[in-house]
């Protein structure tokens, strides 16, 4: 699973303005000839986003090359279940990528356009944000 080397803090605050609005960056095809962009914005961990790249790489059969443009830097605390409230904030659990509309997630290069476009479709539905397929010479 992805997450951060080293941090330099171990907890972070919630903060949902960083979902707000729409992407300025991230938000075109660079690397590869497809994409899968995000349509609304929210927060994909990092067994998510390692659900849908396995997914993506099985129904290719290792075929072409694929960019994962997100990165879960974020940590999101978890208290334990049956826990009184009050005794400060709970212990570290997941890593989240914040994405916002308009952000590309996946990138695939080296595929034909029909295989890609399931590939990244099968992937779409292990996350949990809704996205759309892109083509490079759409955008």
């Amino acid at each position: 699973m992805l997450q951060p080397k080293k941090q330099k803090h171990r907890k972070q605050f919630r903060g949902r303005s960083d979902t707000k609005g729409v992407a300025t960056r991230n938000n075109r095809i660079t690397f590869g000839t497809y994409g899968l962009k995000s349509v609304e914005s929210g927060e994909i961990n990092s067994r998510q986003i390692e659900a849908a790249r396995r997914s993506m790489t099985r129904y290719t059969k290792r075929g072409g090359k694929t960019w994962i443009l997100i990165f879960p830097h974020k940590p999101l605390t978890k208290k334990p279940a049956e826990v009184p409230m009050g005794s400060g904030k709970g212990s570290p659990e997941v890593f989240v990528a914040t994405v916002k509309p308009g952000s590309v997630i996946f990138e695939m290069e080296g595929v034909d356009a029909k295989s890609a476009k399931e590939a990244l479709r099968l992937a779409a539905h292990k996350l949990p944000v809704k996205c759309r397929f892109v083509n490079s010479k759409e955008i």
